[in-house]
C-alpha cells in the first residue's frame, strides 16, 4: 500500500520533502486566515468532561472565535486527524456575511488537550461540544461537520435536538455500514504504530491522494504540518487519539441506526469523486450511494454532491461549497432574539 501511495506521489509530480524542517509543537500552529491575518483564540476548561470520563483532571479545548456579536451562531467541527485549520476557507468567509462563527479542536486534536482516559468515542465528543455550547452561552448552533465531525454532529442533533437549529453534515461519516468483521479489519490494521511510523511519502499520499481531487500547492502547509508534528512527544497522545476516534467511528450503529430522529434542517454537501467514503478497502462503490442513504432516512434534508471535488469537499472545491452552504444558511427562519431578562424590584 506504501508503494503505491509513493507511485501516486511521484507520477503527481516532484514535491517538496520536510523531513529536515525542525519540529513543530501542537501550541505553535498558526491558526490564521488564508491572509495571515491571526483568529482570536480561546480555550474552555472542560470540567463537564472530567466529571463524566474522570480524566483525572480538568482539560483544556482549543477554540477561535470570529464576528461574537452576529446574531445566528455557527460551529465548525473537523474531521478525523485534523484540527479547525481545516475549515480555513470558511470561517472569515462566513464571518463576513454576519455570522457567529465559532470552530473548536476537538479532544485530542489540534491544540486541544490529549487525555489517554478520553473514551473518543463520538457520544463523549458530542457531550464536549454540548458542554461547548453553555460555557459560551449559546443555546443553539447551527453546526457543520465535516467526516468525523459531521457524526458528531449527527450525535448531537438525535441526543440534544434542542441545542441545533440546522446541521450541513461535509462528506459525513455515520452513514456506512460496517460489519463485525470488518470492524475487527480496522482494530487490526489501524494502530498507534501505524499512525507513528508513516513515512513522508505515505504522509504525501494520504492527504494529497485520499482527500483531494484538486489538489494546490498552497495546501502543502498540511504536509508540513503534519511531518513536523510528527518530531514531538505529544505526537504520541494524538496517534492514541486518532486510533481510539477510529473505533469509535466504526462501533457508532447508533447514529445510522437513529438517523430518523433527526429533527433539524439537514444539507449534506459532499465531494462526488471522495476517495474515502465509502471504504475503499472494504466496500468499493461511490460516495453518492452512501450520501443518498442518509438523505433518505433524514426527513426533508437536501443532499448536494459537487462533482470532481474529493473527501475534504470544503477545501478542495470550496467556493462551491461556501456558495451552497450559505445559500442553505440564508433560508434558515430569522433567528428569535431573547427578551432581556426583568430583575425583581
Amino acid at each position: 500500500m506504501r508503494t503505491t501511495l509513493l507511485l501516486v506521489v511521484v507520477l503527481s509530480g516532484c514535491v517538496h520533502s520536510y523531513e529536515a524542517a525542525p519540529p513543530l509543537k501542537f501550541s505553535d500552529m498558526a491558526y490564521t486566515s488564508i491572509a495571515g491575518s491571526p483568529w482570536k483564540e480561546g480555550a474552555l476548561k472542560l470540567e463537564g468532561a472530567e466529571k463524566t470520563w474522570k480524566l483525572g483532571g480538568h482539560h483544556t479545548l482549543r477554540y477561535v472565535e470570529l464576528n461574537p456579536e452576529g446574531a445566528r451562531t455557527v460551529l465548525f467541527l473537523h474531521g478525523l486527524g485534523s484540527n479547525l485549520k481545516f475549515w480555513r476557507y470558511q470561517l472569515d468567509t462566513f464571518a463576513a456575511k454576519g455570522f457567529r462563527v465559532i470552530a473548536i479542536d476537538q479532544l485530542g486534536f489540534g491544540k486541544s488537550d490529549k487525555p489517554a482516559q478520553f473514551p473518543y468515542s463520538m457520544d463523549a465528543q458530542a457531550d464536549v461540544v454540548v458542554e461547548v455550547l453553555e460555557k459560551l452561552a449559546i443555546p443553539r448552533a447551527v453546526v457543520i461537520g465535516h467526516s468525523m465531525g459531521g457524526e458528531v454532529a449527527l450525535t448531537v442533533a438525535i441526543r440534544f435536538p434542542e441545542k441545533v437549529e440546522a446541521l450541513v453534515l461535509t462528506s459525513p461519516a455515520g452513514f456506512e455500514k460496517f460489519s463485525p468483521r470488518e470492524k475487527k479489519w480496522f482494530e487490526k490494521v489501524f494502530s498507534s504504530t501505524f499512525v507513528k511510523s508513516t513515512p513522508e511519502y505515505g504522509v504525501w499520499g494520504g492527504i494529497r491522494y485520499n482527500n483531494f481531487m484538486q489538489w494546490k500547492p498552497e495546501y502543502e502547509w498540511l504536509v508540513e504540518e503534519r511531518i513536523r508534528l510528527a518530531k514531538t512527544d505529544e505526537f504520541d497522545a494524538y496517534a492514541y487519539a486518532q486510533v481510539r476516534a477510529v473505533d469509535g467511528l466504526t462501533h457508532n450503529d447508533f447514529v445510522r441506526d437513529s438517523l430518523e430522529q433527526v429533527k433539524a434542517k439537514t444539507l449534506i454537501i459532499f465531494g462526488e469523486d471522495d476517495r474515502l467514503i465509502p471504504n475503499p478497502f472494504l466496500h468499493g462503490g461511490r460516495a453518492r450511494q452512501i450520501m443518498e442513504y442518509g438523505a433518505g432516512k433524514i426527513a426533508g434534508s437536501t443532499l448536494i454532491g459537487l462533482p470532481g471535488c474529493g473527501h475534504t469537499v470544503q477545501m478542495d472545491c470550496s467556493e462551491p461549497y461556501n456558495s451552497a452552504a450559505l445559500a442553505f444558511l440564508a433560508a434558515l427562519p430569522t433567528p428569535a432574539i431573547a427578551e432581556p431578562v426583568k430583575e425583581s424590584p
